[in-house]
């Protein structure tokens, strides 16, 4: 029998479909935070504005918990130039060749068996030292034996049997849940190992690491595997378990195992995790139609010509290009703001992470984006919309240019009055702006003024009935207008329409009542 074949008997048949399985952001996350630094990685509020969850899910399709934990340590905390060169020029060699992905795709598909995340314990996690104990745990099923001798011969040999059984018992017991943990944390190990080696079977460009360690992991796969008699034996292995305490042995046994190895697994996982993320990302750009590969500029630089979000259906290209100064966006309700931004935060956060990004030509900083996008009021954390606001914003200024990055800020302050959110708004974007290059969306006009010279306005136009990116500031707001599309009325509208004229010529001080009639 071939290693391969000794390795998948652990496994369900390679010729079904894998397991659908669901692992946790908790669970996924994992590798990302052994190393990550809070500085420089996507935060969990940029995580969930930019709705990146959904689209890892895409670019995840058809993954182990191995690939899985890879992409996202990518997304989270990018590449330097060096990783992300090294990057394209593997993706461009898969992508010239859609056999060979094929042909990697099936070779990892063991991997997709691991139902438990595992890099906690090859990279964080300490590993518990057996207890001096252990090396004698032969001595219970001995004594057990003996007294059983001891109960055919002697009427009172059942208190014998009873004081041998009871510290078996109580083992199984103790034991039993971390016994449970650790199977599932083996098997695991083994889909590790099962992959690693059909990759090494297969063979070719990228995988000569996996050729040089393949004697390796067959010696490590028979420390870390069940014997072959007591799988044979029906019901063997559980009363070995119950009556040797054979479990618990093998627990310290291949604990002992995998501390020894953990350099060599740790290579593994990550050599294993890498090719799989890469084969994915290769398999999600020959599913795209609108992609390119991103060019590297300096933090102040965003050029990103017809660009797209890959979860829309139907998107509508949008160009935008940044020299030194952000943007202050403006437009009507529903022109697209929200998706603009998060369209150019995803793109953001593909090029840092992949070198790729959704559009036509790009060049853009591989810097941290910060996003403060859906803030909520809280009730269960007892915190207004404008205290959540604000707490964000304390976050994006700490945040500032601790290095340099992109602020991707929508509706700033929309949870107290016009007044003090205009005068909020324009100091702490005012601030921002000196550490980071900031895009913000609002329907404050008047920031746009208040801001000029350090954010070049823009609106975002829709009378050719399509959105298009133009410099200036909304002209031509719709929210009265849409009162009437909504079914509110003539009356309704027309009040809000009075009191729209009277509100902007009180504000202005161009004269007019000073008191509003009811």
């Amino acid at each position: 029998m071939s290693f391969l074949a000794s390795l998948l008997r652990y496994l369900p048949s390679t010729s079904q479909e894998p397991p659908s399985l669901f692992f946790t952001l908790d669970e996924i996350g994992r590798l990302h935070r052994v190393d990550a630094d809070p500085r420089s990685a996507l935060d969990d509020q940029t995580w969930h504005d930019l709705l990146l969850e959904s689209w890892e899910e895409q670019l995840a399709q058809d993954s182990s918990i191995f690939g899985r934990q890879l992409l996202h340590r990518r997304l989270r905390a990018g590449l330097d130039d060096a990783d992300c060169a090294g990057l394209t020029q593997r993706l461009r060699g898969l992508l010239d060749e859609p056999a060979r992905i094929e042909a990697l795709s099936t070779a990892l598909r063991p991997l997709r068996y691991a139902e438990t995340e595992i890099a906690g314990l090859l990279f964080a996690d300490e590993l518990p030292q057996a207890p001096a104990w252990s090396r004698f745990l032969w001595v219970l099923p001995l004594c057990l034996l003996l007294s059983l001798g001891l109960l055919a011969t002697q009427p009172l040999g059942w208190v014998a049997t009873l004081a041998a059984l009871a510290p078996l018992m109580a083992l199984q017991i103790h034991y039993h849940r971390r016994l449970e943990l650790w199977k599932n944390s083996l098997a695991s190990l083994n889909a590790l190992l099962a992959g690693s080696h059909a990759l090494a079977e297969l063979g070719g460009p990228l995988l000569e690491a996996f050729v040089d360690t393949r004697a390796e992991a067959a010696r490590l796969h028979l420390m870390l595997g069940r014997p072959l008699l007591l799988r044979m034996i029906p019901g063997g292995e559980a009363y070995a378990n119950w009556f040797g305490a054979y479990n618990v042995g093998r627990y310290w046994k291949t604990m002992r195992a995998v501390a020894g190895a953990r350099g060599f697994l740790r290579d593994c996982y990550l050599r294993s995790a890498e090719l799989e993320a890469d084969v994915a990302l290769a398999r999600h750009l020959r599913r795209q139609e609108a992609w390119c590969w991103a060019e590297r500029s300096d933090a102040r630089t965003l050029e990103l010509h017809g660009g797209v979000h890959p979860l829309m259906e139907t998107p509508v290209p949008l160009s935008i290009s940044l020299h030194g100064r952000g943007a202050f966006i403006s437009g009507q309700n529903a022109s697209g703001k929200s998706t603009f931004l998060r369209m150019v935060g995803l793109n953001l956060v593909a090029a840092r992470a992949f070198g790729f990004c959704y559009a036509e030509q790009a060049r853009l900083p591989a810097v941290p984006v910060r996003a403060s996008m859906q803030n909520e009021d809280s009730l269960l954390g007892g915190e207004s919309l404008y205290m959540s606001e604000l707490r964000r914003a304390r976050e994006l200024l700490g945040a500032s240019g601790l290095p340099a990055g992109i602020c991707l800020i929508d509706e700033v302050f929309r949870g107290t009055n016009h007044l003090e959110s205009v005068s909020a708004a324009a100091a702490v974007l005012e601030s921002l702006c000196e550490g980071d290059l900031v895009l913000v969306s609002s329907h404050n006009l008047v920031l746009a003024r208040i801001l000029d010279g350090k954010l070049e306005p823009l609106r975002i136009d829709m009378t050719r009935g399509r959105p298009v990116l133009e410099p200036g500031v909304l002209s031509d707001p719709n929210g009265i207008a849409l009162l009437a599309t909504q079914g509110f009325g003539a009356r309704i509208e027309g009040r809000a329409l009075e009191v729209s004229h009277w509100l902007s010529g009180y504000l202005a001080g161009t004269g007019g009542e000073t008191r509003m009639r009811a």
